[in-house]
């Protein structure tokens, strides 16, 4: 290489021609070349023989160039400047610069030149110039628009352009590790691959299917039916069909690429796998069986051409048809199996055998009848009589069927079906874009215009009776056109099928095209079953059907496909007869129109940004018309094969439905959904909120859902079916972007896993208090937003940090300010399961083995900090709620009151991370996660077990069983209640929310059996039967079942001594006097501390929940579930410590217990 060679960091291989500019004057070599014009920024180098270079990296020629033309640099070794650093600062001179593209210089000393020379000043005011062989790029990180970086429609991010973090951080190098996560896989090197053209591969296919069998055989019969009027108007009429089918084709083939598999690759990535699969399969079938139908029809043709010569082969019958049929398709196979272009060459010498035919039989016309036979079998040349008897219908009863027009067009309509045999092979055409559209509306115009002129032909030129009377010719009169009996006439329109044969110049040559007519249809159908099956077969949408995706070859070939076609093509030629089976193959030819019409119309409706065909001869309404024309047809033909045809799509719909196939091609359908959610949310917005139609929207703060499932079950038990869920994260710090669509894939699947209809919204802030305020502000839409705030009970509160206990305190004011409710849930175990379902130790590992291609605008920036984003929170403990031990107690043996203690986080809910700490959640993703490594995708729907298994979600640390115990305690929201208690203290009117979110549980069908205890707060003692009266009557207008109604008399009364023990137990640690601390430090820590005159202020009210702490461990000890009104945290009267002894002295030993605070506006109504 010459010295001016240049080199990348990164290992890219840039595509060919990523920069090119236009050439300068090359006419003299050997001699300097002048600059034409000086200002010329782009430029292309040439060689020595004038050819351009195709590449960035120059060879010796382009070397030696460069020489000649730089005679006055040529000790110059390295380029030192770079538009980044043209403006930059002095003091940034000196900092090392990371940058992808470097030229590294030969020796130390060339690079040891000073910036300042005239050759660098020269070279900054002319920093395009490429005589130094350097193109555009190595002078930025930026890529320029070329094709190649959106190559692969499966991804957002392309393979040669920069990441948003390579861009955006300064300090990132290369991008080796993630170039090749976003290749193509069908984009393999394609030299050498046969590729066609529209006439060869789209026109000359569709042609010789439009022109079976149907157009020698059966189109006579149907001018004699119909006439010359409704003839036109049936064929006119399938035209129409196959016209605004076509249209429709050609909007969808040319809004982008299309691939192979034809019909089924512009259905699938247009209404979606549910439909593009079940059509895909069914239309291969039909391909199949048609190529079968088409061979029985050649055998037939030839067995007629063998008895008319007195021959046969055993029978003349049905084993003949065996075995012409079999020896057929082998013939077949062979010449696809040597390759499309050995089948190309042979469609081509069909349809000119085709041409001859139908030449032949124009030629007969022109020449008349040769002799006197042919005239008394109604062949009478063109003449207007016959023409004008013809010209109207004359529908007869044909084997006990009464013709009408309707049962002409189901017995016509298949000769137009040959359609898409252009678009099958779209894998095989050069543009689809334009081959398919082009070709296909072609080949229906030349059709249509062969069939019409072909009907004027035989109206013209036959009569529709005649009975084959040499006598009645002899004698000069028209006799022989007269049948007067039934079955006298045995010739003409109506009673033969060989009048095309009959008016020909050369009978054989119609036998012939007859041939060329079924073998061309066989051949295309041979070619397109395999096609279309074998790209569904790569999407896996169903199952043990992978097999069938492999191709061989150049081109792709699957053989595979070839073969099981060919076997299904003998199992029902072997049958022999395929009248019964014809409407069904139409009619799944015609579902496949209908769903291609639909899916236009469907894209036309969405109006996805996306939806931009470059063919614009389309209607959005013509394309819904032709869907129900297509319809319309298919019961014609039969309604009994129409609703065969409709139960097996919807068969094959919904097992790709259920089978939930892990493909995403940005189909129309989530496009429409889009739509739909949007229009909804914005309608919803002009409905005015009422009491009646008031929903519980719960915002949980659960962190990761994996990590607090019993959390998660119980704020859905709410929700389900009813209203909004939401689960909020919040992560201390900032985090990549990578690992936070790791931590939303995470949630998402175990949503699914769980069956859990809900959202996650995850959010970093300084601090949990200030990410938990940002949640509650922002989290939501329209009026799809929270009213409730779930949280779960803060358990260390006595020994975490005194900055946690007050954010976590400050929640709930917040949440108070901003008008939501507040509930708090208590479990006797705690919630947090995160050690029990995770290994910690094994976080880190599984975070670092996430595959690079999770997100495709991730970059390596992400890997470098892939520890740090462990360390910076990897399950969000520090900043999610209801941890059940503290820090200090964590590994104390003794657990808390006494009660069973699971193995849970030793952090509080509010672990704020420090610069030794490590995250308490594990980051190890459940042991059935479908994104873990040791199950695949599929693995849930595999499964034999049931999802709400409890062995089967949840899974200890490495997949082992958990005890029997821990999954009921797991499961205590979720299984089945019987004969379950609900205790319900309504202690003061919060808007009747404590009273509502049992209600809602005792409707579920876990907890239907419940019993509603409701207690509640008597004003009077001596007027407590009225009050009691009073409350069952309001509770009555509420139309809320109860089991039990008490009232408390005397909460005021002073507590027993050894409840008010325990309370200052509780707050010991908290309580200060001025003299002991000084003023001082009363103001530092105020809100942390508890002072004689804050318990002397509220000495009634602290009274009052220790006296109903004493009612709680008297009445509820045995519930299943305790409701009881949140005491209302009064601001600047109450601080964090003495208000969550209170919460402990309430729910202390107490079963799982729910605090509930409304926001003081109604929620209940007994008005209808």
């Amino acid at each position: 290489m010459s010295d001016f060679s240049s080199y990348e960091m990164s290992s890219v291989d840039r595509p060919v021609n990523r920069f090119q500019v236009n050439p300068v004057n090359h006419n003299k070599p050997n001699e300097t070349i002048q600059l034409d014009v000086p200002q010329e920024v782009y430029r292309r180098l040439v060689n020595s023989d004038g050819e351009p270079l195709e590449d960035d990296t120059f060879n010796e020629d382009a070397t030696e160039i460069l020489n000649k033309q730089n005679l006055q640099r040529t000790q110059r070794q390295s380029i030192k400047s770079s538009f980044r650093d043209k403006d930059k600062p002095s003091r940034f001179k000196d900092q090392s610069q990371t940058t992808r593209f470097q030229v590294a210089p030969p020796n130390e000393e060339d690079s040891d030149d000073s910036s300042g020379s005239k050759d660098d000043r020269e070279l900054l005011e002319n920093e395009y110039d490429t005589k130094y062989g350097k193109s555009f790029r190595h002078f930025t990180r930026e890529a320029l628009p070329r094709l190649d970086n959106y190559r692969n429609i499966m991804s957002i991010q392309a393979a040669y352009r920069p990441t948003l973090d390579e861009l955006h951080n300064a300090t990132l190098t290369g991008k080796s590790a993630s170039l090749n996560r976003n290749q193509d896989p069908e984009a393999g090197n394609m030299n050498g691959s046969l590729k066609f053209g529209w006439i060869k591969g789209v026109l000359i296919r569709c042609l010789l299917n439009i022109w079976g069998v149907m157009l020698f055989l059966r189109l006579s019969w149907v001018v004699g039916q119909a006439g010359i009027v409704e003839g036109f108007i049936l064929i006119l009429t399938t035209t129409v069909v196959t016209s605004v089918t076509s249209l429709s084709m050609s909007a969808i083939s040319t809004n982008g690429v299309i691939k192979g598999g034809g019909t089924y690759y512009m259905i699938s990535r247009s209404l979606g796998p549910e439909f593009g699969g079940s059509i895909g399969l069914i239309f291969s079938l039909a391909n199949a069986v048609a190529c079968a139908m088409y061979v029985v029809g050649f055998c037939e043709s030839m067995l007629d051409l063998l008895k008319s010569f007195g021959l046969s082969i055993i029978d003349g019958g049905i084993q003949d048809v065996r075995i012409i049929g079999c020896i057929t398709i082998t013939i077949l196979l062979v010449i696809v199996v040597v390759g499309m272009e050995w089948e190309a060459k042979a469609q081509i010498g069909l349809l000119i055998i085709l041409l001859v035919a139908i030449a032949d039989f124009l030629i007969g016309s022109l020449i008349g009848p040769k002799s006197e036979l042919e005239k008394a079998e109604g062949f009478i040349g063109y003449n207007y009589t016959i023409f004008k008897q013809n010209l109207f219908s004359d529908y007869r009863v044909e084997n006990g069927v009464h013709h009408d027009f309707f049962s002409v067009i189901a017995i016509f309509f298949p000769a137009a079906t040959g359609i898409l045999a252009g678009a099958n092979i779209s894998g095989d055409l050069k543009d689809p874009q334009k081959s398919i559209p082009k070709g296909t509306l072609i080949a229906i115009l030349i059709s249509t215009a062969t069939y019409l002129f072909m009907v004027l032909v035989c109206a013209a030129t036959v009569a529709r009776d005649a009975t084959g009377n040499l006598a009645d010719v002899a004698n000069g009169s028209f006799a022989f056109l007269n049948c007067t009996e039934p079955g006298q006439c045995h010739y003409g329109l109506q009673n033969s099928f060989q009048v095309i044969e009959l008016v020909s110049g050369f009978g054989p040559l119609i036998y012939a095209g007859c041939f060329a007519a079924a073998i061309s249809s066989a051949l295309a159908s041979l070619v397109s079953a395999p096609k279309v099956f074998q790209a569904l077969c790569k999407d896996e949408l169903y199952p043990k059907i992978v097999w069938f995706a492999k191709g061989y070859g150049k081109n792709n070939e699957p053989f595979r496909g070839y073969v099981l076609t060919f076997i299904i093509a003998v199992a029902f030629i072997l049958i022999g007869e395929l009248n019964l089976i014809a409407p069904l193959i139409s009619n799944f030819f015609l579902g496949a129109y209908t769903l291609i019409n639909f899916s236009t119309f469907h894209a036309s409706l969405a109006k996805p940004v996306g939806w931009r065909p470059t063919f614009k001869y389309y209607n959005m309404w013509l394309s819904l018309v032709g869907s129900i024309l297509c319809v319309a047809v298919m019961f014609l033909i039969s309604w009994v094969t129409a609703l065969i045809t409709f139960a097996a799509v919807l068969a094959l719909y919904l097992i790709v439905a259920y089978r939930k196939p892990d493909v995403n091609w940005g189909s129309t359908t989530q496009a429409q959904t889009y739509k739909n959610a949007l229009m909804s949310v914005q309608q919803l917005n002009n409905v005015e909120e009422h009491v009646k139609n008031y929903r519980p929207q719960i915002l949980v703060l659960s962190g990761l859902p994996n990590t607090r499932p019993v959390l998660v079950d119980f704020a859905y038990m709410l929700t389900k079916n009813l209203s909004l869920l939401v689960c909020g994260h919040v992560i201390r710090g900032t985090s990549s972007q990578r690992y936070r669509n790791y931590l939303q894939d995470r949630a998402t699947t175990w949503f699914r896993k769980h069956n859990i209809k809900g959202f996650y919204s995850l959010v970093d802030g300084e601090d949990f208090e200030s990410g938990t305020r940002a949640l509650m502000q922002a989290c939501g839409i329209g009026k799809l937003k929270p009213n409730i705030l779930l949280m779960g009970y803060k358990n260390d509160w006595q020994t975490c940090d005194k900055k946690e206990l007050d954010q976590y305190f400050n929640i709930m004011h917040k949440a108070l300010d901003m008008y939501l409710s507040v509930a708090i849930l208590r479990l006797p175990t705690g919630l947090d399961c995160s050690q029990i379902l995770g290994d910690e130790s094994s976080a880190a590992k599984i975070v670092n083995d996430i595959p690079r291609t999770l997100q495709p605008n991730e970059s390596s920036a992400d890997l470098m900090s892939a520890d740090r984003s462990v360390q910076n929170g990897l399950s969000g403990s520090m900043d999610s709620l209801s941890r059940n031990v503290s820090q200090d107690a964590g590994d104390s043996p003794n657990t808390e009151n006494g009660l069973k203690q699971l193995k849970t986080s030793s952090t509080s809910d509010l672990s704020f991370m420090t610069g030794t700490q490590v995250k308490e959640v594990s980051g190890l993703p459940d042991p059935v996660d479908p994104k873990s490594p040791q199950l695949l995708t599929n693995s849930l729907r595999k499964s034999k077990q049931k999802h709400n298994d409890p062995a089967f979600l949840y899974k200890g640390p490495g997949g082992v069983e958990l005890p029997k115990e821990i999954l009921m305690e797991l499961t205590q929201f979720t299984r089945k209640r019987s004969h379950a208690v609900i205790d319900v203290w309504w202690l003061y009117d919060d808007g009747g929310l404590t009273l509502l979110l049992p209600y809602i549980i005792s409707t579920r069908r876990t907890w239907q059996s419940c019993k509603l205890r409701v207690y509640a707060l008597a004003n009077k003692k001596a007027e407590l039967e009225f009050e009691q009266r009073s409350m069952a009557s309001l509770l009555s207008k509420f139309r809320i079942d109860y089991s039990d109604l008490t009232l408390i008399p005397d909460i005021t009364k002073k507590p027993q001594e050894t409840t008010t023990t325990f309370f200052n137990e509780l707050i010991k640690d908290f309580v200060s006097s001025e003299k002991e601390n000084g003023p001082s430090n009363v103001a530092t820590e105020e809100e942390s501390i508890i002072t004689e005159d804050d318990l002397m202020a509220v000495q009634d009210k602290t009274n009052r929940y220790l006296r109903l702490r004493e009612y709680l461990h008297e009445q509820s000890m045995k519930s299943d579930l305790v409701v009881m009104t949140l005491p209302m945290p009064r601001k600047n009267i109450v601080s964090a410590p003495l208000y969550m002894a209170w919460l402990e002295s309430l729910s202390r030993d107490m079963p799982p217990f729910l605090f509930v605070r409304g926001n003081q506006t109604s929620v209940l109504t007994f008005y209808s």
